[in-house]
């Protein structure tokens, strides 16, 4: 989130970082929220019966919690361990690295372009468009028109598309899928496969011959859905294929 909240809602998964651990609970520091901490109820450590609490978390220690109670005129927070997931947990850490990381390539936009004292309107205008500074970094990777609609001074713009292209590679999804055709005409189905495979190759699907009746058709993009329809543009080529059966199997696709 570019503009930060004062503190956290219920239900919101925060960083936090074990202060003090006591006989019923543990103190935390809230990571995202320099002015809060929270208290970790020895319930909601682990499900099952605790006998020791220290064998479950130690001082210094780093997690995820989820926020279950909020006494906003007591400054209270609650937070559980138990209510995260393991895949909550590796998202949440994963969303922060990439926040902190997308934060601190604007800020070194903003800097190459010597507005500084400007970081706060720069931050505010973001905020109109997008949720996070990741969002705005994760566009500009892609080469989209990340600013549309934004009042950006130009040099920050310039500067922040020549720092996302030497730091940000863009995720490139590759789809495959092995191709059986086998043809029943014995006079040109040789030729008939050979062509249809040049048009296949012509839609930008990556041929690979493994052996007869058997083909790698592989598509690859910055865009999963794009890659995957080149793949039934493909399908389509070879299914007019007269006289001939054609079965596609996908192979499992990959994120680069």
């Amino acid at each position: 989130m570019i503009i930060k909240k004062q503190m956290p809602d219920v239900g919101e998964l925060v960083l936090v970082r074990v202060k003090k651990v006591m006989p019923f609970g543990a103190y935390c520091e809230l990571t995202e929220y320099a002015n809060h901490d929270a208290y970790l109820p020895i319930k909601e450590v682990a499900s099952g019966w605790i006998k020791n609490i220290h064998e479950f978390v130690k001082e210094g220690q780093r997690s995820v919690g989820r926020v279950v109670f909020i006494d906003k005129e007591k400054n209270a927070i609650d937070i559980s361990f138990k209510k995260v997931t393991e895949k909550e947990e590796k998202t949440k850490i994963n969303d922060f690295n990439l926040e902190k990381r997308a934060e601190n390539l604007i800020s070194q936009a903003v800097a190459a372009a010597g507005v500084q004292s400007k970081q706060a309107e720069i931050a505010a205008e973001i905020a109109k468009q997008y949720q996070t500074y990741n969002d705005l970094i994760t566009t500009v990777a892609e080469g989209k028109d990340a600013f549309a609609n934004m009042r950006l001074d130009p040099k920050v713009v310039t500067a922040l598309k020549e720092i996302v292209a030497k730091n940000i590679k863009p995720k490139v999804y590759t789809v495959s899928y092995t191709a059986e055709v086998t043809s029943y005409d014995t006079k040109n189905g040789i030729e008939q496969i050979k062509s249809a495979m040049q048009d296949v190759e012509k839609l930008g699907v990556e041929i690979n011959y493994l052996g007869a009746p058997r083909y790698r058709l592989t598509s690859e993009d910055s865009s999963y859905p794009k890659a995957e329809e080149r793949i039934k543009s493909a399908s389509a080529v070879l299914a007019k294929l007269k006289n001939a059966q054609v079965e596609l199997k996908k192979e499992k696709h990959d994120v680069v």
